[in-house]
């Protein structure tokens, strides 16, 4: 495998010596962001597809105009080339590729790989030997998920990765949602039947649940263990009532995933019916971008390409409502995950083609309620902003409206925040954290002018706002003045917010603009000054934690700065870098032996002690 980069007008030049080989390959923007990946049989043939200008849809002209440079990767073969490029696009999000709205917020069910395995909810995949279920949409519905869980499988929820031995257990085990094994309570083995069958109730096979737990309560009744076999009768009670809630669909036959892609107007939405033992267990949708000028097919498959990964369970046969163009590629590409034959389908009748007309009708309806939804807010949204225009009497119609918030800790570790308002709506793409480095502590002046040069400058990256808001009183407004004058910005128009009265400032009016409490350009503006600060403190706070951490290692032998950001870094927390071993903490780079051994005596230690 060989990397090759070519830039700017050469592009043209050097796809003469692009190799015809399978592979991988990126084009980047002027800044050397990856804005696509895609992958080709041929290197040679793809690429140069690119540049003979015509027929190209708007995606992809769009694409070629913003491309400054082109990377390739060549691999032995094209179902190689098809994992590079799935982990390449779920590591880069490319803005050209397809992407689900919002993937990164989506919470995983991880089932660690520990001696006595927890089971918690995340939002990042490490490759460490845990099982993931997920991603889940609704993040409350995954928290309920596992307090049930909880109640039906007693497993444990400390965070205490070696279970350091105790003499009495935690009030979890007392009423009885916690098998104690930090007690030695329980051995591996018999912990490990219940994570056994916590999985296998995730995966939807209830019904074998359902007869390990059977054979369990007349085990117990046969050792006159009554205690225990009462408890085991109320959770196979209790998991038998949850069976009855689940929809029940007619299919037959294996384990199946049915994935159809419905559109409305520009809203494409893919929806997963999981099927397990002839019932459909669960049920996902997933709301995509990127998708102009590709057909049905081609969104499914890009789609599959983020959606499976190695900790999922993948069933033997998986149903599709529109025929694949790469179907083979992507079924042994699955094949090689699940470890065993993966068949992709498009049913033409029967039981299958039910399925797939059902969920393909539920992907519609539900892209053509996104769809209504989201111009009702836009509506309500343009009426907010034509209220606050005349209201202010601005000059024009004030489509972007971005504002800053300024916080601080007794005066220490300033920052600021810019949020950013698309025809009344929040559009998170424009929002921007600032970490003030000029100015005295406490100075909310200067750190407002700060951020108003710092914004000002990017005006090639991200427009100019049509009004600027800047939270605050007359002071702060006089100061955002001061920048906009100094760079000769006239286009930008300036309001300020101040708290508690609620009254508004305008640049060259002495008296303030007092709004009538249901005014709906106040309200406007009110929720854009409450999403500055709620912006800002989470930054802050994620700057006092990180601060926290980094000082906390920072008092162990050997363990510099440099080390402390590697080590954040490959673990992503404190609590992780703690459960790590001694070995997997010597393996990150630029550790060695004698640094990971103080590292981990100390954590430990210190973990006795508390």
């Amino acid at each position: 495998m060989m990397v090759i980069k070519t830039v700017g007008r050469e592009m043209k030049t050097e796809l003469e010596l692009v190799p015809e080989r399978p592979g991988v390959y990126l084009f980047r923007n002027q800044a050397g962001a990856v804005i696509y990946v895609g992958k080709a049989v041929s290197l040679k043939n793809r690429l140069r597809s690119y540049f003979q200008g015509k027929g190209h849809s708007e995606r992809v002209r769009r694409l070629v105009e913003e491309a400054a440079r082109f990377e390739y990767i060549v691999t032995d073969s094209e179902v190689e080339a098809l994992i590079l490029e799935c982990n390449l696009i779920k590591e880069y999000r490319p803005k050209y590729n397809i992407n689900l709205k919002d993937d990164k917020s989506y919470p995983y069910l991880r089932i660690t790989a520990d001696r006595f395995p927890r089971v918690m909810i995340t939002r990042n995949l490490v490759r460490d030997g845990s099982r993931y279920f997920g991603p889940y949409p609704d993040v409350s519905a995954v928290r309920e998920t596992v307090r049930l869980l909880r109640r039906l499988f007693p497993f444990r929820s400390c965070s205490d990765k070696s279970l350091v031995p105790r003499s009495r257990p935690c009030l979890n085990a007392q009423i009885r949602q916690c098998l104690a094994p930090c007690t030695g309570n329980v051995s591996p083995e018999a912990y490990r039947e219940v994570i056994d069958q916590l999985v296998l109730f995730l995966e939807g096979n209830t019904r074998e649940v359902e007869k390990r737990l059977e054979r369990q309560m007349q085990e117990a009744a046969r050792a006159l263990d009554f205690e225990r076999a009462a408890r085991i009768r109320d959770q196979l009670a209790a998991l038998r009532r949850v069976r009855e809630q689940q929809r029940v669909a007619s299919a037959s036959g294996p384990d199946q995933d049915v994935l159809a892609v419905g559109s409305y107007l520009n809203e494409e939405c893919v929806l997963l019916f999981r099927v397990r033992g002839g019932k459909v267990v669960a049920e996902e949708h997933y709301f995509l971008t990127g998708t102009e000028g590709l057909t049905p097919g081609e969104v499914l498959g890009s789609f599959m390409k983020q959606y499976y990964n190695p900790g999922r369970d993948i069933p033997a046969t998986v149903l599709v409502s529109h025929p694949l163009p790469e179907a083979n590629l992507l079924a042994e590409w699955l094949r090689r995950l699940r470890g065993g034959k993966v068949e992709i389908r498009h049913p033409r009748r029967g039981r299958g083609r039910e399925l797939v007309r059902l969920a393909l009708e539920n992907a519609t309806l539900k892209a053509e309620r996104r769809n209504r939804r989201t111009l009702q807010s836009r509506e309500k949204g343009r009426a907010l902003v034509l209220e606050l225009q005349n209201a202010l009497g601005l000059k024009r119609y004030p489509r972007r409206l971005e504002c800053i918030d300024i916080s601080h800790f007794g005066g220490r570790e300033t920052v600021g925040s810019l949020v950013c308002f698309s025809d009344g709506q929040p559009d998170k793409k424009g929002y921007r954290h600032y970490r003030i480095r000029n100015g005295a502590p406490g100075d909310d002046y200067a750190a407002v002018q700060e951020v108003v040069r710092r914004r000002l400058g990017r005006a090639l990256q991200d427009p100019l706002p049509d009004l600027l808001v800047i939270d605050g009183g007359r002071g702060q407004l006089h100061a955002a003045e001061a920048v906009l004058r100094q760079m000769n910005c006239t286009e930008v128009e300036l309001a300020a917010l101040a708290k508690e009265e609620e009254q508004i400032f305008r640049p060259g009016r002495i008296a303030p603009i007092h709004l009538p409490r249901s005014h709906p350009g106040l309200h406007l503006l009110q929720q854009a000054r409450d999403e500055a600060h709620r912006f800002a403190h989470s930054y802050q706070e994620k700057l006092r934690r990180k601060k926290a951490k980094t000082s906390l290692l920072g008092e162990v032998p050997g363990i510099g700065k440099k080390r402390q950001a590697v080590l954040l870094k490959h673990f992503g927390s404190l609590a992780r870098i703690r459960e790590a071993s001694l070995e997997d903490l010597a393996a990150v780079p630029g550790m060695n032996r004698k640094a990971a051994a103080a590292l981990y005596d100390y954590l430990h230690g210190e973990e006795t002690k508390g």
